[in-house]
């Protein structure tokens, strides 16, 4: 117990400080006098007291984090946020269950996008900014913003960071101190979504759904205000505007800080990632418009085009939002679309995936091996840029690849287990994992999740965790070797 009572202690700040973000619902639930401010009253409440609690129990338990205790907090942090988090949703629709509550949380802050509610269009619009600020703070990662904090809670943050964003993750030291990293990443993300809400409501939207909006796209989210989701807008300008801010949040941030910090675009021009992200989005746009117009789906290449290009984007780089439901398309399409979410968002991005950086290197690595094997003697080195790659990093990668596919595999049979038919179960899995939002199947994108039964939604909550903490963040805790001293 005297070991964990640290990691408790920084838990027990970080859920007061979590109790914070309820003001801006809060606030808007005020101003609109939209009946929901007894929620966040509530949320607020619980949420402090409970942190102040945890507190008081373990106030003499303080001291410097270890590795170990960092990948424990953060496992209990994407945990246990999740629990507050749907004391609004709780406390304003009593219909809801607490597994689809919590449920709804982990989609919000995990940043997946998946949702068990109708009639969005008709909930008070503070519920609505809730369920998307949890994917902006989620987005960038609840832990990178407590690590911004840290100083002020005396505690160093390098051990979160690490916990928080497994190898390889390039440019990992930004500044010479993780809090002003963090602070610097922060500013970054939040002056870019200042601009994309300003961008979206001078596109057409409400103010109100300026912000819901901004929120989801800048955290790859994919929640909205509405049923229809980006649909109900039918506007090619506000599609446009989305396609560009989600490629924008689809970007390593720390090159986004680097070109900030240093007044200059050099840095997009020497981050390999986004020439092979924007390479495979281009060729995948139009290979998709072709396929379309091929099967008759569309008979104009404009349309065909229009839908294409949002929805690919829109999936690939794990935001979610549809502009129709293209579970109906010739199977092809959208499972390319969801084989993109898999890898096309950049490492160090609000992106969900294994992330374009280690596919580059999974790529590099399979052309070093059929180079040996014509030319035995070459030396022939895996490269990023002019620097080779260390063993280390490759065989992290492939340990990755194989925990990867290994989790799809079985919690795919675990949902088909459960009753749920094979493509369904699949293609919700992958979802989940990649922190994509609507599947295909019975949980595409015309549809929710509401459909599963209680198991089936606990299975896609752990797999929403298991993919936004990358696998081996989540499953070092799980092992025995974890907790023995």
């Amino acid at each position: 117990m005297s070991q964990i009572l640290p990691v408790v202690h920084i838990l027990s700040k970080v859920l007061m400080l979590f109790a914070l973000a309820f003001l801006l619902p809060l606030g808007v639930s005020i101003a609109l006098n939209d009946g929901a401010q007894l929620a966040y009253d509530e949320a607020i409440l619980i949420t402090f007291l409970s942190g102040a609690v945890l507190w008081l129990v373990s106030r003499r338990g303080k001291r410097e984090l270890q590795t170990r205790d960092g990948f424990l907090l953060v496992v209990l942090i994407w945990a246990v946020l999740p629990v507050y988090s749907a004391i609004p949703l709780l406390a304003h629709i009593p219909e809801l269950s607490f597994t689809d509550a919590y449920f709804e949380a982990v989609s919000g802050l995990t940043a997946t996008g998946a949702t068990v509610l109708s009639g969005l269009d008709t909930l008070p619009p503070s519920i609505n900014i809730w369920r998307t600020q949890m994917h902006w703070i989620g987005g960038m990662g609840v832990i990178v913003l407590v690590v911004a904090v840290l100083p002020m809670l005396g505690v160093g943050g390098r051990q979160l960071f690490k916990a928080e964003t497994p190898t390889p993750m390039k440019d990992s030291k930004l500044t010479p101190r993780m809090a002003e990293t963090a602070k610097g990443l922060w500013q970054v993300y939040a002056l870019i979504t200042l601009v994309c809400m300003a961008a979206l409501w001078a596109g057409g939207m409400s103010w109100i759904d300026a912000v819901v909006h901004g929120f989801s796209v800048m955290g790859l989210g994919g929640l909205s205000s509405h049923d229809a989701s980006m649909a109900y807008f039918d506007s090619v300008l506000l599609e446009s505007i989305v396609m560009l801010f989600a490629l924008i949040a689809a970007v390593s941030f720390s090159t986004h800080f680097m070109a900030f910090h240093t007044r200059s675009l050099l840095s997009y021009r020497f981050d390999s990632e986004i020439r092979w992200t924007f390479g495979v989005l281009g060729v995948s746009v139009l290979v998709l418009t072709a396929f379309l117009l091929y099967k008759g789906f569309y008979l104009d290449f404009p349309e065909a085009f229009r839908h294409a290009a949002f929805n690919t984007v829109s999936v690939a780089t794990t935001l979610g939002f549809s502009t129709t439901d293209y579970n109906v398309w010739p199977y092809f399409a959208p499972l390319w679309m969801l084989f993109l979410s898999s890898f096309v968002a950049s490492s160090g991005s609000t992106g969900g995936g294994i992330k374009m950086l280690r596919a580059v290197l999974l790529y590099k690595q399979v052309y070093r091996e059929l180079t040996k094997l014509v030319h035995p003697s070459a030396q022939v080195h895996t490269k990023l840029g002019t620097q080779p790659v260390p063993p280390k990093i490759i065989y992290a990668v492939l340990a990755f690849l194989f925990i990867y596919v290994a989790s799809i595999v079985l919690l795919s049979f675990v949902l088909s287990a459960s009753g749920l038919d094979v493509f369904t179960a699949f293609t919700a899995v992958v979802a989940m994992v990649n922190n994509t939002g609507p599947g295909l199947g019975q949980v595409g994108p015309a549809s929710t999740y509401a459909v599963l039964n209680d198991f089936q939604t606990w299975v896609c909550s752990f797999a929403m965790l298991l993919g936004r903490l990358e696998f081996f963040t989540l499953l070092v805790v799980l092992t025995p070797v974890f907790w023995r001293k």
